[in-house]
């Protein structure tokens, strides 16, 4: 029968790092315009009551430099021209640190969550977003309530600390008409910077709520069902038959290798009809014999045929092979526990090769000790 359909599954299973990887590829990721919106309006608050003083300053020389016209260039049809820029190079050089300052804060309000993301993929059109069926299906989807909600909930908000601000506000505000007239202008100008201030920090309780949500809601909608998990989970580490192909290739290499070093062994341990163990030592670069090549039935065979072709010699001691091939790795130094019985096969193989030129008797091959928990019955 085949597979149930994704869509009947319900998404049950978290993003997995590969699915959240995409989702950026995508373009996709979380975002929180409260948060974007609150850094700008309080970086912008503290803008305010920063540089207010010197923006108000340089506001006023612009007002009194372009209300004030020498006599010689009232009648100069280029000076208004040449005051409007003026005016407007001391303005930008006056508004500049406090521009600087909110577009610090609009970019790291917009990568607070989320990181820096580059997608052409997110801005490339798409005729599924031209559908008027599916956009009215956006506009009242559960996710338009939400937005409703807090938008309702934003201004209702905003609201309230503003009428907290005025009330508190409302005595120093009416002694402003007591005042001087310059003495009232920057009473009320810091009054309302102040106030400002306030009422963006309105916002932090906003963002606050809105950026859990975000990031809930863009994981929610990564979510996966155990089927998808299980086909990326295929694709990520490859198929069981590719995996087992690709495992069959490198024992195969493996063993070619192996293979290539049996000729320079010095001799060969078998149990003739279950495994083979080849044995190196060089005095002068070995602390103690290492296995070269190993394996059992076919591979072994193998190892027995091509040390026959190379004339290595090949030594028959089915308890000692045992011991070897289940406690030593190809590329291994034997075990102390072996040492003394490997020792005595090197010498006695070196006996035989002095029985075969004439030199010695024939050596009778002895009783190899093997530790009791080193032997195997198999």
């Amino acid at each position: 029968m085949a597979e149930e359909n994704d869509n009947s599954q319900e998404k049950t299973e978290e993003p997995t790092p590969r699915r959240l990887e995409k989702a950026r590829e995508d373009g996709q990721t979380a975002r929180s315009k409260e948060l974007g919106t609150m850094a700008v309006l309080m970086a912008g608050a503290v803008g305010l009551l920063v540089f207010g003083g010197s923006l108000g300053a340089a506001l006023e020389g612009i007002m009194r430099d372009a209300f004030v016209i020498e006599r010689e260039n009232i009648f100069n049809t280029r000076h208004m021209s040449i005051q409007l820029m003026a005016s407007a190079k001391e303005a930008a050089w006056a508004l500049a640190p406090l521009l600087v300052v909110l577009l610090i804060a609009a970019i790291a309000g917009s990568i607070a969550i989320g990181g820096l993301l580059f997608s052409g993929k997110a801005i490339a059109p798409k005729l599924s977003r031209m559908n008027p069926i599916k956009g009215l299906g956006r506009m009242f989807s559960m996710r338009s309530l939400v937005e409703l909600v807090k938008a309702i909930a934003k201004v209702g908000l905003v609201m309230v600390i503003a009428i907290l601000i005025l009330n508190a506000r409302t005595e120093d505000l009416l002694s402003i008409a007591e005042e001087p007239a310059i003495p009232a202008m920057v009473h009320v100008l810091w009054t309302l910077a102040w106030s400002f201030l306030l009422l963006s920090a309105a916002t932090i309780i906003i963002a606050a709520i809105d950026v859990p949500f975000q990031i809930y809601d863009h994981t929610k909608k990564l979510r996966m069902t155990k089927q998808e998990v299980k086909d990326e989970y295929k694709d990520t580490e490859g198929k069981p038959e590719v995996k087992g192909k690709i495992r069959q290739l490198q024992r195969e290499m493996a063993n070619r290798r192996m293979m290539q070093d049996v000729p320079s062994a010095d001799v060969v341990i078998t149990n003739p009809t279950h495994y083979a163990v080849a044995l190196k030592y060089d005095q002068d670069s070995m602390g103690a014999p290492v296995v070269v090549a190993k394996g059992a039935d076919e591979v072994a065979f193998k190892i027995m045929e091509i040390a026959r072709e190379h004339k290595v010699e090949l030594l028959r001691t089915p308890p000692l092979t045992r011991a070897v091939y289940h406690n030593t790795d190809i590329g291994e130094e034997i075990p102390d526990g072996l040492y003394m019985a490997i020792a005595q096969v090197l010498a006695y193989v070196f006996q035989l090769r002095q029985f075969r030129k004439g030199y010695a008797a024939k050596p009778t091959m002895p009783d190899f000790p093997i530790p009791k928990d080193m032997r195997r019955d198999l």
